[in-house]
Formats: C-alpha cells, structure tokens, sequence
C-alpha cells in the first residue's frame, strides 16, 4: 500500500505545485529509504537507531534516548515526530485525494474514446465505399473519350494560333486606337509582343504589310514621345514614362541624355543670367562703411579729407578708407536667390535625370547597353560645367565686399551655400561640387582676415595722424566743449585756453582703442566658427582657420605691423629727425614696451581662448613678439634721445657760430640761449616723466649747485698755474689734460637709454654737452669770451645736475668745455667764482 502510493505520489505532480511536491516526494523517498530511482538505498545504515533505516528497532532507539538525552531534550525530541508524523499524513492523504480523482476521470475518458472510435469506423467504411465507386466511375469516362482526346488538344491549338493571328491582323486598328486615346504604354507593349513574329514571317506579303503598317504608326508614336519630352512641360511621372518607352522603341539612349540635358540646361542658364544681370546693374555712389565698433562711429572721418581739415584728435573709423560699392541685393540675398533658383533647380535636374536613366532597372536587352555608367559620365560633366559658372558669379559676389562692418550677412550667406550644396553631394557622390564649394568659403574666410588686418592697419595708422595733429595742434575749449584738437582722445578743459595734449591720455585712448578695435575684429570673425555654422565643422575651421588664420595673419601680423610702423619713425632723415614730433616717438616707444609688458600675451591668450587654437602648425611665441616690441621701443626711444639732443644741439652750436667771442663784452648776465637750454630740459623731464617712471640716481653731493670750473682740468688747482702762465704753459696744459682723460672714465655719448626718466634726459644732456664741446674747440675766444663760457656752464651746472643719473658727468662735460675754452683764449683771464655767482643768480 505505501509503495502504491509513493508511486501514485510519483506522478501527480502538477506544475503549479511542482516546488511543493517535489518537496513532500523527496520526504516520503526519504521516510521509505528509496533513492532517485525509486529503488532501496544499498547505502543506507543497517543500524537499529536510524529511524530512517530498514533495520530500525524502536526498544533500542528509545533506550539510546533515555540514556543520552534529557527530559527536555526528549520532549523536544517527541514534539518534533509528532509535527512530523501529522505533516507525512496530512500530506499521503492530500495525494490520494488527487489521485483518486484523476483515476476516475482517466476512466471517463478512456470510455469515451472508446464511443468516438468506433463511430470514426463506421465513417471509414462508406468513405472507403465511396472511393471505389469514384473510381470506376472516372475507369469507364476515360475509356469513352479516349478516342476523342487528341482531336481536342489539335483543335486547341489551332484555336490558339487564330487567336494570335487575330491578334495580328487587327494590331495596326488596335495601335492606331492606342495612338489615339494616348495610351502609349498599351501601344508600345502590344507592339512588342508582335515584333518578333512578324520580323520571322516578314517574307510572306500579308505579314509584310501588317509589319509595314505598325512600323509607320510605331515611327507616328515615337515622333509624338520624342515631342513629348523635348517639351519637358509633363510631370515626372510621364517624363519618366516617356523616357521608358523611347528605349523601349531602340532609341539612342545617349541621344535622350543629350536632349534631356540640353533642356535642363536652358533653364539652369537663365537662371545664372539672372544672378550674372544682377553683378552687371550699375551701382551707386560709394558710401563709407561704417566702423566695426559701433561707438567710434560717431568720431569717424572720411578718408578722402585733407589731414588737416580733420578733427585732430578724433578716433577714426577702422575702415572709414574701405568703400564697398552698394549693389540692389546684399550678400545674402544674391546667395538665396542662387541657392533657390539654381541649385534647386540643379538638385531637381540630378534627381529627375538618375531616376530616368540611371537608377532605373534595365530589362531584357536595354540591360547589355550599360546605360547607367554612359548616363552617369555625362550627368557628372554637365553639373561640374554648370557648377563652375555658379561658382565664378558667387566669388565675384563675395569679392564686392569690401566693407567691414557687419559680417554676420557674409557668413549667413556662406553658411547657407554650404549647407546647400550639401544636397548635391547626397545626389551624386563623388561629385567635386561640395568640396570645390568648401574652398570658395575658405577663400572668402581668408580674404575677409586680409580685409580685417587691412583696416587694422589703416586705422592704427589714421590714430597716429590724429596724434600727431593732437601734438601740433593744441585744441581751443570754450566751458569745456572741444572747438578743435584732440576732442575725441582728450576731452574738454574747463576754461577759454590752449590745452596742451596729455600724453597719459593720448596713449591710454589710443591703446585702449586699438585693443577695442582687435577686439571687435576677433567677435566679427569669431561668427564663421559659430556652432550653428555648418562648415565650421570643418578640419579647416577646426585648425588651420584658428591657428594659421585668425591668430597668426591677424593678430600677429597686425602685432608685427605696429612694432615695423613705429620703427620707421626712426628712419627719417635730418639733423632734426624730420617731421616726426618727438612726442610722438616718446608716446610710441611707450606704447612698445605696454605691449611687450602685458598687451601683447592678453591678445594672443584672448585670440586662443575665444578660438580654441590648437597649435597643430608651429606659430609664433609671445616671447618672440615680446622681443620684437620691445626692440621696436628701445629703438624708438634712442631715437627720441637723439632728435632731443640734436634739437638742443642745434641751439648751442648756432649760439656758438653766430657770435665774435674775441671781441665780445664784459659779460653781465647769462645767455638767453641757456636759459632756453635749461627751460627745454625741463619740459622734456616733465615730458618723459608723464609716460616714464624715475629711474635710479646716485647719491648727490650737497654741493652740487656750487661746484666750480677753473679754465684747467678740475684735477688741478687754477693757482698752482696761473702765475706761471706764459705762451709755452697751454702746451704743458694740454699735455696733463690729455693724460688726465686717459686715466678719465670713457662717456659713451649715444648708447643706448633705459625706459626710465633719469636715463633718458642723461642722453640727451649727454648729446647736448658734446655738441657745445665741440662746438667750442672750433672757436677762437678772447677774455670775455672765456668768461661768458665760464658763466654759461656755471649757470647749467646749478640747473642740469639733478636731471642726470650722475652729477659728475654733467661737472665733467662742463669742466672740458671750460677747460677747452681757455685752450683756445688768446688771453685766458678767468672771471672770479663769486663774480659768476652774482651773475648766474641775478639770472
């Protein structure tokens, strides 16, 4: 009984409650010691105490209990069977349960089954009854009309053959009426179906003549098709259609891409006329463009103006000198109207061709001719022809914009013939029309940088001549407004007076417009690598643009042009440096070293930054730059040294050679020519000091003022000499100078300034003292003379001390000017000190 229903167990499963079964089968194989297979368990402990075991003795597991386990511990124990004892139960009797019923619905159907079959046997018979009679039936109609069998199939056949000679005599009516209602596709299929047939029988004269007649009207029909798609005014459909039928009919397949692109070519010719018409049309007056930054338009100035009827000071324009001819369309709308005329039209004309004669499938013979590839040839001459010609309008266009001021309608109306073009090379790929397109845009990018770095130039240089104006001409302010001058660099004053120009407010406005300029300039071409530009995408405009372009042809070719331009001012000619004001070389030099120090790397960090530059090329460093302004300052500013000297120079030695020193008078005062020494000297100090910091000075004496000079060197004492003085002492004289300027620290007169104050007015006292020096030693002097030279220097030494580095190079300089003036006095009779004291503090 337990085996039956472990094995009924075994195959109840469900598979909703397979887990659960499984479960409760593998306990009742456990609690009857059976194995996967249902069999005993060899393995099983053949010991009395396995509860699970054949040879289990309940005395002996109970004794085992009672002597090893607790009282607890055997009541657990007891708890424990008991659970499980009920669950076995509970659980045997759920599966007999089960399986009882499904016993008795596996009866009810077995009986069932047994019913069905037997009615299916009865079915099977008369269906089998039935089949015999069929086929005696089908046995004796065979045999009755087997006779008759090969009469009907030869009466079949002829009665095809009359259909398709039927079908012949009546196709000249049949293609005439196709002909008629315009049904060419019917015609030209009935035609075909026929065209083989009478070609074979064409010999025999009825034939002859149905050929003869379907090869007029098919020539009637061909000539209303070829009619039909020279006239193009159908839709594409038909054209498509027309075309089909046309090779169909074996005409030349060459011939109708040379007729359907000879039409197409009409259309796509007036089209370019119209954009041609448009660059031919008369333009207006030239107007001038306005300033790329709109807040110096207002102090704008046309180029063609005299440069002394111009506001002095007024900051120009950046491209007030670049007039761009008004032409009736911008830019932008001459490239819509060729984007939508023509290369729509060019689109049109690619898709409607390959889809007639390339991309269509070739059957039957049509496929041998290898039409696709013939097609395919001329359809990519005929667009590169035409693409061409829109190309040269295009550049002729884009070279019409000259102007610089708003750039957003250029790089709009490039970016929208890229984009569209773009549509050509889906259409026929491998077509040099998009890339010859690219180029065109990156020709016009790179020109536009030329415009850019052009009206640069022009408005750097068109700053400096309103400096220069500034310089020369004072401005006249009435209650502060600006009359004339340097308004736009300055400002107004406050009272009816001449304003001198500031050079700290000169430099700061012009600086300060060059960098706003630069700066616009970079937002302006900025807009063609815009991320919603298509062709800024790129790996030019990625690249070369940023790097090659933007950075290096022009910001730092515009860097190299302001260090070059300044440098010419130091090339001019003449003692007095030509017409370049010499604060204008002072401002200039200044404005080198500001880019040297600072302006120059901000440039280059804002041009790689706003532009992402990636130096893939090598380009130029900012030392480099740095170098070359610096150098361009240095030169400027010895230059600056030199015209100042020589224009003070210029005063002394015409002082000296304008003036009889052997027969002058007692001198009674200091020359008014070193009063103006001392007043120029002063105004350069303060002049330089405005753009130049103090410099370095050695400690002063406190004498300085006071020193003395003897008609000797200042290493001897004038007493020890003079009472010996006879014809043969100027020699001995001469002689110890001579030694003493050996052992004397060597004065470069023209080396090179530092950027400070102090140096610079060294420089130029230098070269001012030299040139009185040698000036003196050409003259011829009596004992006034002498002493109006003693009190001349003795005045310049109480005022020119304190603006060199060292006094003792200003006593020296004037020291050998004395010295050198009593070497060449007829009677050196020097003037007492104090005599020169009064003097030169009488003024």
């Amino acid at each position: 009984m337990d085996a039956d229903i472990s094995a009924a167990a075994s195959g109840s499963v469900t598979p909703p409650d397979s887990d659960r079964k499984r479960k409760v089968h593998g306990m009742l194989k456990l609690y009857y010691g059976l194995n996967e297979e249902g069999k005993p368990d060899q393995m099983e402990s053949l010991g009395p105490c396995d509860i699970n075991g054949p040879h289990f003795d309940p005395e002996v597991f109970l004794n085992k209990l009672r002597k090893e386990c607790s009282l607890a511990e055997l009541m657990d124990q007891e708890s424990c069977m008991v659970k499980q004892i009920r669950s076995l139960d509970s659980d045997m009797q759920t599966l007999v349960y089960e399986n009882y019923n499904k016993f008795i619905s596996a009866t009810d159907t077995i009986r069932k089954m047994k019913n069905d079959f037997k009615k299916m046997e009865d079915e099977m018979d008369c269906l089998s009854t039935n089949m015999a009679a069929i086929t005696e039936f089908s046995a004796r109609i065979s045999g009755t009309l087997q006779d008759q069998h090969t009469q009907i199939t030869k009466l079949s056949g002829v009665h095809t053959l009359l259909r398709k000679l039927q079908f012949l005599f009546e196709l000249p009516a049949r293609l005439n009426k196709c002909l008629e209602m315009q049904a060419y596709a019917q015609a030209v299929s009935s035609h075909r179906r026929a065209r083989c047939v009478l070609h074979q029988y064409s010999h025999m004269p009825s034939f002859r003549g149905i050929q003869d007649d379907c090869h007029a009207i098919m020539d009637q029909l061909a000539q209303q098709l070829r009619q039909k798609f020279r006239d193009g005014g159908s839709s594409a459909k038909d054209l498509s259609e027309c075309v089909e039928l046309l090779l169909q009919l074996d005409e030349p397949a060459e011939e109708l891409c040379d007729k359907f692109l000879s039409h197409a070519q009409s259309r796509l010719e007036a089209d370019l006329l119209g954009l041609e018409a448009e660059l031919r049309e008369p333009v207006s007056a030239s107007v001038p463009v306005t300033s790329v930054d709109p807040a110096s338009s207002s102090a704008s100035k046309a180029s063609a103006a005299p440069a002394d009827e111009g506001p002095a000071g007024s900051t120009p324009s950046m491209s007030s000198t670049l007039l761009s001819p008004s032409s009736r369309t911008d830019i932008l709308e001459f490239i819509d109207r060729g984007c939508n005329e023509f290369v729509s039209s060019l689109c049109l004309v690619i898709a409607s061709y390959q889809e007639l004669f390339i991309n269509r499938p070739q059957e039957d013979d049509l496929a041998s001719k290898n039409i696709p590839q013939m097609a395919n040839g001329k359809l990519h001459s005929f667009v590169d022809t035409l693409a061409a010609r829109y190309f040269t309008l295009v550049e002729r266009r884009i070279q019409e914009e000259k102007g610089v001021g708003d750039n957003s309608l250029l790089v709009r109306a490039l970016d929208r013939f890229h984009r569209r073009l773009q549509a050509v090379s889906k259409l026929l790929p491998g077509s040099p029309v998009p890339s010859q397109g690219t180029e065109i845009v990156v020709r016009a990018a790179r020109e536009r940088i030329r415009q850019y770095l052009v009206a640069l130039q022009s408005f750097y240089l068109d700053s400096l001549t309103d400096v220069r104006q500034a310089l020369a001409a004072p401005r006249l302010t009435v209650g502060g407004a600006g009359v004339s001058g340097a308004g736009g660099l300055l400002g107004g004053a406050a009272s009816v007076k001449d304003v001198p120009p500031s050079l700290p407010d000169l430099l700061t406005s012009l600086s300060g417009s060059i960098l706003n300029q630069i700066k616009s300039v970079l937002a302006s071409v900025h807009l063609f690598t815009a991320k919603d530009i298509t062709f800024s995408n790129k790996p030019y405009f990625k690249g070369e643009f940023c790097s090659e372009g933007v950075r290096e042809g022009l910001v730092v070719s515009f860097i190299k042009f302001v260090c070059q331009s300044s440098r010419q001012f130091c090339e001019s000619a003449g003692d007095r440096g030509g017409t370049t004001p010499p604060a204008l070389l002072l401002l200039l030099s200044r404005l080198c070293l500001d880019y040297e120090t600072s302006t120059i790397s901000y440039i280059l960090t804002l041009t790689d930054e706003q532009f992402l530059v990636q130096h893939h090329s090598p380009v130029t460093a900012v030392t480099a730059l740095c170098s070359e302004a610096r150098e361009a300052a240095q030169k400027l500013l010895n230059h600056y040294v030199k015209v100042q000297g020589l224009i003070i120079s210029q005063m002394l030695r015409k002082s000296v050679e304008t003036r009889d020193w052997v027969n002058t008078i007692e001198p009674r005062n200091v020359r008014a020519v070193m009063k103006r020494v001392v007043e120029d000297t002063t105004s350069i100090d303060v002049q330089v000091g405005l753009l130049y910091e103090e410099g370095v000075r050695k400690a002063h004496s406190s004498d300085s003022s006071k020193r003395t000079f003897s008609v000797y060197s200042s290493s001897r004492q004038q007493a020890r000499y003079a009472p010996s003085y006879t014809p043969s002492a100027p020699m001995d004289t001469n002689l110890l100078s001579n030694i003493h300027k050996l052992f004397s620290e060597r004065i470069d007169i023209f080396s090179p300034v530092e950027f400070n104050k102090v140096s610079v007015l060294t420089g130029i006292i230098k070269i001012s003292l030299k040139t009185f020096l040698e000036c003196v030693r050409l003259r011829t002097f009596g004992r006034y003379g002498l002493q109006q030279i003693q009190v001349d220097c003795h005045y310049l030494q109480m005022y020119l001390w304190r603006f060199v580095s060292d006094e003792n190079l200003v006593h020296f300089l004037l020291d050998e000017i004395v010295c050198s003036a009593a070497h060449r006095c007829l009677d050196p009779a020097p003037m007492e000190q104090s005599v020169i004291e009064v003097i030169c503090e009488r003024g």
